[in-house]
């Protein structure tokens, strides 16, 4: 992993979440309140959206301190986090399968772990 990969998926995850989110608040609002899902969406879009923010955070602080090679651990870790727990949340949203639900703590896991890469990394600058 690089800065400048890690910045290139904050930017997709960044966009993306907009576009799911715009999607969703409009064109399938109707359809996740009749099925009870528009908070469980809600929920996927804000974490992504939380977690490409903190990805252009560790890339912009990767491009000015190199040597904080654990902040690429965490970009792979919030990554893998993102598409595990926003994923498994929105396809539950929008295939009803329930068991979905049962992934997405794998996710938040992941997504923990590169917070807590971050705090190894600065912590050894």
């Amino acid at each position: 992993m690089t800065a400048r990969l890690i910045l290139q998926l904050a930017a997709l995850f960044g966009g993306l979440g907009v576009a799911i989110g715009a999607f969703g608040a409009h064109a399938l609002r109707p359809m996740l309140e009749q099925a009870g899902r528009f908070d469980t969406f809600e929920t996927a879009v804000r974490y992504q959206f939380y977690h490409a923010l903190a990805l252009l955070g560790i890339g912009v602080l990767w491009m000015a301190r190199p040597e904080l090679t654990r902040l690429g651990t965490a970009g792979i870790l919030w990554a893998a986090g993102i598409v595990i727990f926003s994923g498994s949340l929105y396809a539950l949203c929008f295939t009803g399968i329930t068991k979905l639900g049962a992934v997405a703590p794998v996710g938040g896991l992941l997504l923990l772990g590169g917070w807590l890469s971050l705090w190894l990394a600065v912590r050894q600058a």
